[in-house]
């Protein structure tokens, strides 16, 4: 089956059929080679690890009784959509999981997969695909029992269709962990002006402010897909430190954890839901 990113650069597609922007693949496509450069642009993002993968390993041990020793999240199916080089999947890997990760650029993945193969407890645990999280949707439904998406749902097309491909791919009672950045004046400022053009703390263009996400849109979304959000703060990085911190205020950029409703309150799986299905489901989101 031809991959629909051989031909995305050539010939845009409409984002009613793809959540992916093929500009920003451009984007990527070209820092593909720079993932593992702790230095590089990427820093900041190697460096959000510290409490990105500790918030996503407590989150799901507060959520299971089985505690594996030195593996807490063996027997964990974790997808991770837009991985990149696998920044998050190989901590995830590392901590149990069985990890999944999906990226359209195929350099990325080309990357991933060699850096993990340095590592073969790392090679056995985890899979790389250069794919849209469409594109594996019809062979995934409710497979994954954990979906991460650190840092890409302000870089895709149609972010409704992201995170109703998220709701079917996961199983009933399923884990959505999210970080991304605020729409305000003030990521504007940090998150662009200072962040790409002033300081480079990350290459410039690699953020376009209309895409950013505030939080209330993006609990919107996700409470009229089914989900229940159990979790929202705020994340502060400090440029001169280099590091990453939690605070109260989600005006920069923040994380979200979401819960897809049980199997009970879930429609029949569908391609596409009927309107009563979605009003439903929101509707049974909050007790989920």
């Amino acid at each position: 089956q031809l991959s629909l990113f051989r031909f995305t650069v050539k010939r845009p597609f409409s984002t009613s059929h793809s959540s992916v922007d093929s500009k920003e693949m451009k984007k990527f496509q070209l820092l593909a080679h720079k993932w593992w450069d702790e230095e590089g642009e990427y820093a900041a993002l190697h460096s959000m690890n510290d409490i990105r993968v500790p918030f996503i390993r407590d989150t799901l041990l507060s959520m299971s009784s089985n505690y594996h020793l030195g593996n807490p999240l063996s027997g964990i199916k974790v997808l991770d959509v837009g991985c990149g080089g696998g920044l998050l999947s190989e901590p995830l890997g590392r901590l149990g999981a069985s990890v999944t990760g999906i990226d359209p650029v195929e350099d990325n993945i080309r990357t991933a997969d060699r850096h993990k193969s340095f590592d073969p407890v790392l090679a056995k645990r985890i899979q790389y695909k250069s794919s849209s999280l469409e594109e594996i949707v019809e062979e995934s439904m409710e497979t994954f029992d954990v979906i991460v998406a650190s840092e890409v749902v302000e870089h895709v097309a149609d972010l409704e269709m992201f995170i109703k491909c998220c709701s079917q791919v996961l199983k009933p009672e399923g884990s959505l962990f999210i970080t991304t950045i605020n729409k305000t004046q003030l990521s504007y400022v940090l998150g662009i002006v200072v962040a790409e053009k002033i300081m480079g703390i990350v290459p410039e263009g690699t953020h376009e402010w209309e895409k950013f996400v505030p939080p209330e849109e993006l609990e919107h979304l996700l409470e009229s897909n089914g989900f229940a959000v159990k979790t929202l703060k705020g994340m502060l990085y400090n440029p001169l430190s280099g590091s990453w911190s939690w605070m109260e205020s989600t005006s920069l950029n923040y994380a979200v954890h979401a819960v897809k409703a049980g199997a009970g309150a879930q429609p029949h799986a569908t391609d596409t839901l009927p309107e009563t299905d979605i009003q439903q489901r929101s509707a049974t989101a909050g007790t989920a």
